[in-house]
């Protein structure tokens, strides 16, 4: 995996993860490296998804809304790693959470009505949603509303209008 950058590291994910750190800790000691491996894993899958329109992979700091993603999704694989019922509440939830991640990120992706704000590729221009400068322009200063609505009655009441 070449080029991919992990969004999150071990202990970032500890440290955002819903997922009790003793668990994550069970993880990583039966099986060293795993959560880092599924943390580049979910990573690369988010740039793969979002490299047609965003400037993926995403330099630091990283946004939050994929940094969030990328901590949904792994917290279901940690779940399943150190083994769970499937009929458990909370990992239920946890589930919840990853699926809407990946819906999430689908919606990013999507060109027509993707509503998230990442930083953009460069070398397009797909109407994303994109910061930095009005897209309007008035040469009227912020009171000359005032005056033509002003106008406006006076045109009224005379029945000019």
């Amino acid at each position: 995996m070449a080029g991919t950058v992990a969004y999150l590291d071990l202990a970032e994910f500890k440290l955002v993860s819903v997922v009790p750190a003793s668990f994550i800790d069970e993880v990583e000691l039966r099986t060293p490296g795993w959560v880092d491996r599924r943390l580049l894993m979910a990573s690369s899958f988010i740039d793969a998804r979002l490299c047609k329109r965003y400037d993926a992979p995403f330099k630091l700091p990283y946004p939050l809304a994929v940094v969030e993603w990328c901590q949904r999704i792994v917290s279901v694989d940690v779940w399943l790693r150190r083994g769970v019922a499937a009929t458990d509440q909370e990992f239920q939830e946890y589930k919840l959470q990853a699926v809407q991640a990946f819906a999430d990120i689908r919606e990013a992706a999507d060109s027509a009505e993707g509503l998230f704000e990442l930083p953009l590729r460069a070398d397009t221009d797909d109407g994303a949603v994109a910061r930095g400068f009005p897209r309007v322009h008035s040469e009227y200063s912020p009171y000359v509303w005032a005056d033509e609505q002003a106008q406006l009655g006076r045109s009224e009441d005379q029945g000019l209008r």
